[in-house]
């Protein structure tokens, strides 16, 4: 996938079939968007691309900071995963905010993207104020030479799946449906780093910590049954989300993992967490060695979860 990134300065030079949007999540009624572009490749020859921003938009006009379910690395890495050949990730800025919903079908989508084929839902919005729309973008596919294709949303229990229903699942634990709505599991990507060792040293339990970004919208803080993708191999294991309150000194909010059935040093490699189902909420202990014991009950339910799940999700459990 080609990926173009900080620059407004770009040009695909193939036909393209095009969408935009935030993707932030990848979620079910996003998947059914992108299949319908690899259909209309596979139809035409056009390349994929998607067009999203840098940051979102909602940041900017409101100028107060705003969580997200999938960083960017975590969108980009999804869709080439998902086989788009192009993702171009365009800087938000005030002048981009201030730009007429036209001149953005014709600068942009047009002119840049090489849009030949435009593919949306019905909720999308673009240009000024977020006055542009599938009816607009339908009024003008005569005069920009593209075809279009609105999707309907896909709906869960009579309401649209976005990533604001996902955002209340998540602030729930409910890590199920939060999983259902995303048609996969919520994960939290990144670098395995040093913690305070006290894990394997003193609780015989060694964790992988890693650190989400501040934009990275967490589940509520508590014990989750996981999944961990570490060098092509899937692992369970039991992730605990938060600040660590039984550990003296101040935390960092992290994922801390430890995953069943792992041996090696796993320190600086970039693993990626799958949290499946919610445990307990986080809560502080009067001593490491009822943490400890803790520890091992959440062991032996996560054990207990991940035997009953269907298929083959995990290559190494025990």
């Amino acid at each position: 996938m080609e990926y173009i990134t900080g620059t407004r300065v770009f040009h695909i030079e193939e036909p393209a079939v095009v969408t935009l949007g935030k993707f932030d999540g990848r979620h079910r009624g996003h998947k059914k968007l992108l299949q319908r572009m690899l259909e209309i490749r596979k139809e035409t020859g056009y390349k994929t691309a998607v067009f999203t921003f840098d940051m979102s938009p909602g940041a900017l006009v409101s100028g107060t900071p705003q969580t997200v379910i999938t960083t960017n690395l975590e969108r980009k890495n999804n869709l080439e995963r998902a086989g788009i050949d192009y993702l171009v990730e365009y800087p938000f800025t005030e002048e981009t905010a201030r730009m007429e919903p036209e001149e953005f079908v014709r600068r942009i989508l047009s002119g840049q993207m090489n849009a030949r084929t435009i593919v949306v839902g019905t909720d999308c919005s673009f240009g000024y104020k977020g006055a542009g729309n599938a009816d607009l973008l339908e009024k003008l596919k005569s005069r920009y030479g593209y075809e279009l294709i609105v999707i309907p949303k896909e709906q869960d229990e009579q309401r649209d799946i976005s990533s604001t229903y996902i955002r209340e699942q998540l602030d729930l634990g409910n890590m199920e449906k939060a999983n259902e709505l995303l048609g996969e599991p919520y994960a939290i990507h990144g670098e395995v780093v040093h913690g305070n060792h006290i894990g394997g040293a003193i609780l015989g339990f060694p964790t992988a910590n890693i650190l989400p970004p501040p934009e990275k919208h967490l589940p509520v803080f508590g014990v989750y049954v996981s999944r961990v993708y570490v060098d092509g191999i899937y692992y369970g294991g039991i992730t605990n989300i938060g600040r660590k309150p039984t550990v003296e000194g101040i935390s960092p909010v992290g994922a801390e993992t430890y995953i069943f059935g792992i041996n090696e040093d796993i320190y600086g490699k970039t693993i990626e967490v799958q949290l499946l189902h919610f445990i307990r909420p986080e809560r502080k202990f009067e001593g490491l060695e009822q943490l400890k014991d803790q520890i091992g009950r959440d062991r032996e339910l996560g054990l207990e979860y991940l035997k009953n799940l269907p298929g083959k999700e995990i290559t190494q459990l025990q």
